[in-house]
């Protein structure tokens, strides 16, 4: 096993697990706290939030890790004879599936519909309410599921590769 990929699997499972914490906040008490809020303030709020994610140390880290988890699926799906490789494999997997996937095709088109609405109109209230809290915080759950879920992956097959 190389330095680099050891090095590589390591990082990949400390990002993992920041990204899967920012989700978590967010499905915990962000979205609570903002649902408590009046709907226009929730709103506002969250078209902010939505203006600010693009911020580099976030960004990085998020879509970062999607070329991260091709390598390092590419590599343990040509080394799956290897112990450990398929626990890499599936990770890199549901990394981009559950929370690159889920964020493009899910989360974005909802902050998307938000950003166009006023905070004050009547069908914002009601697009913030009734859809977009329970959706939104739904599919982000999911991100953050699979966040976690590959982050523990990844740890799982390091110590089956540095153990065999």
């Amino acid at each position: 096993m190389s330095y680099w990929l050891l090095l590589l699997v390591q990082f990949s499972i400390v990002a993992y697990a920041l990204v899967g914490g920012v989700f978590l906040a967010f499905s915990d008490f962000i979205m609570r706290s903002l649902a408590l809020t009046s709907g226009k303030g929730g709103i506002e709020a969250m078209q902010s939030i939505n203006r600010q994610v693009f911020r580099w140390v976030f960004m990085t880290l998020f879509l970062g890790m999607a070329p991260v988890s091709l390598v390092l699926a590419g590599i343990a799906w040509a080394n799956l004879n290897t112990p450990g490789a398929s626990l890499l494999l599936v990770s890199g997997v549901l990394y981009l599936a559950g929370c690159l996937t889920v964020t493009i095709v899910c989360n974005v088109p909802m902050n998307e519909r938000l950003a166009a609405l006023k905070a004050s109109d009547k069908d914002a209230c009601t697009y913030w309410t009734g859809t977009y809290l329970p959706r939104w915080t739904f599919w982000n759950t999911v991100r953050t599921s699979a966040c976690i879920l590959a982050a523990g992956l990844q740890t799982a097959g390091l110590v089956s590769l540095v153990t065999a």
